[in-house]
């Protein structure tokens, strides 16, 4: 088979998936929202079971719901009949995953649930199932066939429930008011977490570590002072602390190329006055947008009295991932 058939093959099977998820979307009807009401008014967790392949699925959207502000887990239905089923609580909702809805294990494990009074919300290709009949809501996930013409392993379908289950828990995120913050505090090794949870005062250099003078020492002093800190500038201070002015070594480079010594001059003399500043509280992506934005690698940073408090550097951002 050469590549363009195979090719071919793959681009069928994505269009078809695709095809499968609009007819899905074009399916969003009152069941839809009734299923979105009772995960909403959900005080315990939400738990999701499967078998084989939908258990697969089922995992993953439980670690989805979780993410989102929705604590859930997976609940194998066979581990379930055998002592899992104790993880289950009457405040809680289980959502049913399978495309038949006549899994033998699920039908097993159903009545359990029913008779505790839990609300089931069945994703299933058939309506009129079992586990649709016993089931509070009902949400269609059937497609015209699989991508897989020859045989029936479970793809657009399970594509086409992952998909909805994806769809309801950012539905549910949405209406219970779950925050980019929030989101950030639940991912906090992650790059979001990272964007939304670091401030500048997390990563700045501070205290002894920051590369302060005041602007009437000599270039010489501030030279020193600059190699000294390692963070290729010197930052210029008043008696008050605050910021009148920055050097940086790309300043320096910039008047030696200008065959200019300014070793006998003053630090004033060469300062860059009015530097871009940043507050300690703002969060260090913010910060970065700054110095991409002015293509600068350092900054100053103040309090709200505009008093120096730190010096921020690029590669502080680049060591936890944000640059």
């Amino acid at each position: 088979m050469d590549s363009s058939k195979i090719a071919e093959i793959i681009r069928e099977v994505l269009r078809w998936e695709s095809r499968c998820l609009e007819t899905a979307a074009n399916r969003i009807d009152a069941s839809t929202f009734g299923a979105l009401e009772i995960l909403k008014g959900c005080t315990g967790r939400i738990v999701v079971t499967g078998m084989g392949k939908m258990g697969h699925v089922a995992r993953k959207a439980a670690a989805t719901f979780s993410s989102t502000g929705a604590p859930a887990f997976f609940l194998h239905p066979s581990e379930a009949l055998h002592g899992d089923l104790g993880m289950v609580a009457k405040a809680d909702v289980v959502i049913v995953l399978s495309n038949s809805g006549e899994t033998a294990e699920l039908l097993e494990l159903v009545p359990h649930l029913v008779r505790q009074g839990i609300p089931l919300i069945a994703l299933t290709g058939r309506r009129e199932s079992t586990l649709a009949r016993r089931s509070q809501v009902t949400l269609d996930i059937s497609v015209a066939r699989e991508a897989d013409e020859i045989s029936s392993a479970p793809t657009a379908s399970t594509i086409v429930t992952m998909a909805m289950c994806d769809a309801l828990a950012v539905a549910l995120m949405r209406v219970r008011g779950f925050t980019r913050e929030q989101f950030a505090i639940f991912h906090p090794s992650g790059h979001l977490g990272k964007k939304m949870l670091t401030t500048v005062q997390d990563v700045m250099h501070s205290g002894e570590r920051m590369p302060v003078a005041r602007p009437t020492i000599s270039m010489r002093e501030a030279i020193v002072e600059m190699s000294k800190k390692g963070l290729g500038c010197v930052v210029a201070i008043d008696d008050q602390s605050q910021v009148v002015g920055i050097l940086t070594d790309g300043d320096l480079r910039r008047l030696l190329a200008a065959n200019h010594n300014p070793l006998s001059e003053t630090l004033q003399q060469h300062l860059v006055q009015r530097p871009k500043t940043v507050r300690s509280d703002l969060l260090a992506a913010e910060a970065l947008q700054v110095m991409e934005r002015h293509a600068i690698t350092v900054l100053p940073v103040v309090d709200a009295s505009q008093r120096l408090v730190g010096v921020l550097h690029l590669h502080a951002l680049v060591q936890i991932g944000l640059a």
